[in-house]
């Protein structure tokens, strides 16, 4: 509970700050290159309409960028309680007790981040060339739902991870494996998502979830 209730305070100020500031730097760009004055001196509605909607996806995009930079940050500062969470889940199904070994906490903390890290780099990279696309009218607008499913598969795989290490993967077999079952780490961030429609008690509950159901889907599968 502790960590959800940390996550949804910061979940709810850093929501408010980058639509915000999303909202500035639209409005800064449009400035800087003179748009709303060239669509008032072309007085077409059809051409208004465009960017406008052209303008309200940026809008939507940056602040998915924005969130996923706050989410890896979150998963950095939890990963020690996502990776003792994972593993007492796996103690439940298996109905045994692992006993504690700081040694190997810290390792799973370690890769954790450094799997955080890895996914906030690869993330930016494809959402930095998903914002130049919702630049463009029409074609951009489909932009928000690719950089839906972008910050679901590295999400999930983030979570996914845990289980992973602690059957013996290494971090590159890890990377491997989960881009063999992209599906499986696609739906385990998209309901880590939805659960943010629900007010205050998604907020609380997702990011628990993510790391009990991607404990649980592995531990289903059996196949490594």
């Amino acid at each position: 509970m502790l960590p959800g209730l940390l996550y949804m305070l910061l979940f709810v100020v850093g929501m408010y700050f980058f639509w915000q500031s999303s909202n500035d730097a639209v409005t800064w760009l449009s400035q800087q290159i003179g748009l709303e004055n060239w669509l008032q001196s072309q007085r077409s509605d059809w051409l208004s309409f465009l960017f406008l909607m052209a303008g309200l996806v940026l809008r939507i995009v940056l602040v998915f960028f924005y969130f996923s930079l706050f989410k890896y940050i979150f998963l950095i500062i939890g990963s020690p309680v996502f990776a003792y969470l994972s593993e007492k889940t796996e103690s439940i199904l298996e109905g045994k007790d692992f006993p504690f070994d700081g040694k190997q906490l810290l390792k799973d903390i370690v890769r954790g981040i450094r799997m955080a890290l890895r996914n906030t780099l690869w993330q930016t990279v494809y959402v930095v060339s998903l914002i130049l696309l919702s630049l463009v009218p029409v074609i951009g607008w489909i932009t928000p739902v690719i950089v839906l499913f972008v910050e679901c598969y590295y999400y999930g795989s983030s979570m996914l991870d845990y289980s992973l290490e602690r059957h013996k993967l290494s971090y590159s077999q890890s990377i491997i494996y989960i881009g063999r079952h992209r599906g499986l780490a696609i739906g385990n961030g998209l309901i880590f998502y939805l659960l943010h429609g629900f007010i205050v008690i998604g907020w609380i509950l997702a990011p628990a979830y993510a790391v009990v159901a991607a404990t649980l889907s592995l531990h289903k599968i059996k196949t490594f």
